[in-house]
């Protein structure tokens, strides 16, 4: 079966968002264009390498094309995601790019596939391969993606100061502490 490329050349919306509470949270990339919604699963690590990237590649493009990096975006979108929230894959490759004909950052994420992936199917429209979400961002726009999936990653569970691993409300077994006392978050 050919593969399915979701193209989102202008989207009015690109974020990260979440469902569930903190320590059983799933990730989620959702792009809206018009009538049209796609959402993809991925891994809280995922959205935070992603923003990190992103940012890196607006720092590299200001530097060698000479442009300004955008500032803080204004409006942040706040909002939630759209629902009904209906995940069209899981995501297991990203890809990332600069397209300089319409000065876009270009984001790819493919579907998880039992196969190894050639990285040349990566921003390519081959027929051969997993299902792909491509969409381009303004710079503008990649910036805000960035600011506001760096929140979404932060908002989790609150880190212990001793070991740093995340705290439940209910506390956790500190490895610091050799197993012997369950740390909990009013000890702090």
């Amino acid at each position: 079966m050919p593969r399915v490329i979701h193209v989102f050349r202008q989207p009015e919306r690109f974020v990260a968002g979440t469902v569930g509470e903190p320590g059983d949270r799933s990730f989620y990339l959702q792009a809206i264009q018009e009538a049209r919604t796609i959402s993809v699963l991925l891994e809280k690590q995922q959205v935070s390498v992603l923003a990190d990237r992103i940012s890196a590649l607006l720092q590299e493009v200001a530097r060698r094309f000479g442009s300004e990096e955008p500032g803080e975006a204004g409006g942040t979108d706040l909002d939630p995601l759209a629902v009904p929230l209906e995940e069209e894959f899981r995501v297991g490759t990203m890809g990332l790019g600069w397209d300089a004909d319409s000065s876009s950052v270009v984001v790819e994420l493919l579907a998880v596939t039992e196969e190894e992936i050639d990285e040349s199917i990566v921003l390519d429209d081959t027929e051969e391969g997993p299902d792909a979400l491509r969409v381009f961002l303004s710079p503008v726009q990649a910036k805000a993606f960035a600011d506001r999936a760096e929140r979404v990653v932060s908002a989790g569970r609150p880190p212990c100061p001793l070991c740093a691993e995340p705290l439940d409300p209910e506390g956790h077994v500190c490895v610091r502490l050799n197993g012997y006392h369950q740390r909990s978050p009013i000890e702090d």
